[in-house]
């Protein structure tokens, strides 16, 4: 039996895979899947076992599962090809006899009604039709979907969006990553749902005076109608499609759809979830 870890090379399955070995489990009982053997070279030479294998190509997932395995389906990225892709990975899960299919959803499941979470509960829908042991994992907004970007809102002097008052209860990808590690690593998990939030929800008014506080200067909260998020994200080089989706969700928090604070993502990493100051620092290090 091993734990294994789909999208291994990306930024939550590495933090996965780094939650793991921290937790004292063997190298050699973790599995990173993933497309490339050269992306996935560090954790190989850290003793984790490669299982190559593509979303795209389910003749590859046979190899990717063992009877008995604890696996981590972690979502793919790309937006409307993501159901074909994790039903090719629940069928080759099924297939092989795991022993527990955890999946990375998103928070409020079924009552999530914006456009981004469909694939989301249609993947859960396959996943109870499968008849596998699982763990939905239902994860909030990582706080470094805001963060990673930071170029154009200091340039610019103003945080953009379409949510009025609406908050996010975000947390870092480090603070999702724990617990994962925690339900494939500890009993009492199986065919459970969890609600993964941060502990704090907060306005992007606030996250425009954090920024403003940490660099000393004026950061203001620019609160848009979509029409006009639609014209700057496609004007910055963003599809029609995906920037239509990215203002669906700033409507979503608008709605309070991500303000949700259930402390499960707390109890399960074993701490406070990371506070949006510190995720903040790091951002501005970078």
């Amino acid at each position: 039996m091993s734990i294994v870890v789909t999208g291994a090379t990306g930024h939550l399955g590495r933090l996965v895979v780094e939650s793991l070995l921290a937790a004292d489990v063997p190298a050699d009982g973790i599995a990173a899947v993933a497309r490339s053997e050269e992306k996935a070279a560090d954790l190989v030479a850290r003793g984790v076992e490669l299982r190559l294998a593509d979303y795209d190509r389910p003749e590859t997932l046979a190899a990717a599962f063992h009877a008995g395995d604890r696996v981590l389906l972690i979502s793919g990225s790309e937006v409307g090809k993501r159901v074909p892709q994790h039903g090719a990975v629940i069928d080759a899960a099924r297939a092989a006899g795991v022993a527990q299919l955890a999946y990375t959803g998103v928070l409020g499941g079924p009552e999530a009604d914006f456009e981004l979470a469909a694939e989301h509960k249609e993947t859960e829908r396959l996943i109870l039709e499968s008849g596998l042991p699982y763990t939905f994992l239902r994860n909030g907004w990582y706080t470094e979907v805001f963060t990673d970007n930071l170029a154009p809102v200091l340039e610019h002097g103003t945080v953009v969006a379409s949510a009025g008052e609406g908050r996010v209860a975000s947390a870092s990808r480090a603070d999702y990553a724990a617990a994962a590690a925690a339900v494939l690593t500890g009993d009492g998990h199986l065919n459970a749902v969890y609600e993964l939030s941060g502990d704090t929800a907060w306005s992007f008014a606030e996250y425009a005076a954090e920024l403003s506080r940490q660099t000393g200067r004026t950061i203001a909260y620019s609160d848009v109608p979509g029409a006009t998020r639609l014209e700057i994200l496609t004007g910055a080089g963003v599809p029609e499609p995906f920037a239509a989706i990215l203002v669906d969700v700033d409507h979503a928090i608008a709605r309070g759809l991500l303000a949700r604070t259930t402390g499960d993502l707390a109890r399960l990493a074993g701490r406070p979830t990371t506070p949006l100051a510190d995720t903040v620092a790091e951002a501005l290090k970078a």
